[in-house]
């Protein structure tokens, strides 16, 4: 148990200083290539439903064997070939400095009043249109993303990665790159992605709960809320949100910043209408940004400690 706590903090310190370099190899997109190989071959005919079973099963057995096998494989060296190899795994896996150094990118030109910049920025990140977006709307597309993230990106695979190791978070991370290729209600997707939609979403279901009460437990309130009122607020927003996960995080975000997130959206023109979530005591600005970075970082190490402490508790007993 030691030693597994211990490559887990290794692992965070590592993707906290470090992140993903650009131009290393990353598992993700070996990941990434294999969906793509097996869903040219398997996404068609009146099977494609089945199919999208078969991939995932395929998909995250594979990983999570392969995974096991090296950490297995570095633990029968020695425990500090161990704790490196399954250190290195995790850090690989988390996304906090990626997030951050993303978010910043958009807030940087956003508080230089470089809107052009800002807009183009946000594009790397969002999914929605950014042409015509003021520093509000910006604002929001960010504060949304690094609130869903947070969990998607860090405390879910670190949730994983507390239960079943190094193994447990890349099995998390190969059926949420799933969700992400393939797990669309499209005409190409619906069927043969609705096994990775409904497994990622499981898989999300207590992190992103657990996630969003922490940020309202750990962070500061702007608007002095007790906390009671911040929980009243919380369990009448998350459920609005059109995913069954998302919302925990984003509704948790609004209400500590006293913001109000959600709203209409364009994707390719087409306007999509989300759910308001919070109330908006404050204008969303830069500043937000900023905040929902420091959120990110608070209850990432909220969330080490609390499964450190269970953890120990666990193995002393």
């Amino acid at each position: 148990m030691i030693s597994h706590l211990t490559a887990i903090a290794l692992g965070l310190a590592i993707d906290r200083i470090v992140g993903d370099p650009p131009n290393w190899p990353h598992p993700v997109r070996w990941i990434g290539s294999g969906i793509r190989k097996l869903t040219k071959r398997w996404n068609h005919g009146a099977n494609a439903f089945r199919n999208g079973f078969l991939l995932l099963g395929a998909v995250a057995l594979s990983v999570f064997l392969i995974v096991y096998s090296f950490v297995a494989l570095a633990y029968s060296v020695n425990i500090f070939a161990g704790i490196a190899v399954e250190a290195l795994l995790i850090a690989s896996g988390l996304a906090q400095k990626s997030l951050k150094d993303a978010a910043l990118d958009v807030y940087r030109p956003l508080a230089d009043k470089n809107m052009m910049l800002a807009r183009e920025k946000l594009s790397w990140i969002v999914g929605r249109d950014t042409e015509g977006l003021d520093e509000s709307e910006i604002t929001r597309g960010v504060v949304e993303t690094v609130s869903e993230n947070t969990s998607d990106g860090v405390t879910a695979p670190l949730f994983w990665a507390f239960l079943l190791g190094a193994p447990g978070l890349w099995l998390y991370k190969s059926v949420n790159t799933l969700d992400s290729m393939v797990g669309y209600r499209n005409e190409e997707f619906e069927r043969f992605g609705y096994a990775s939609a409904k497994a990622d979403d499981v898989l999300n279901f207590i992190p992103s709960r657990l996630t969003g009460f922490l940020i309202l437990v750990m962070t500061k309130n702007r608007r002095s809320l007790t906390v009671r009122q911040r929980f009243v607020e919380w369990l009448r927003d998350a459920p609005k949100h059109p995913s069954p996960n998302s919302g925990w995080l984003e509704a948790a975000t609004a209400v500590q910043l006293g913001i109000q997130l959600g709203g209409l959206n364009r994707y390719r023109g087409v306007e999509s209408h989300r759910a308001r979530m919070g109330t908006p005591v404050f204008l969303l600005e830069a500043v937000h940004i900023n905040e929902a970075i420091g959120h990110m970082q608070t209850v990432t190490l909220g969330f080490f400690i609390l499964f450190a402490i269970g953890g120990i508790l666990l193995g002393i007993a």
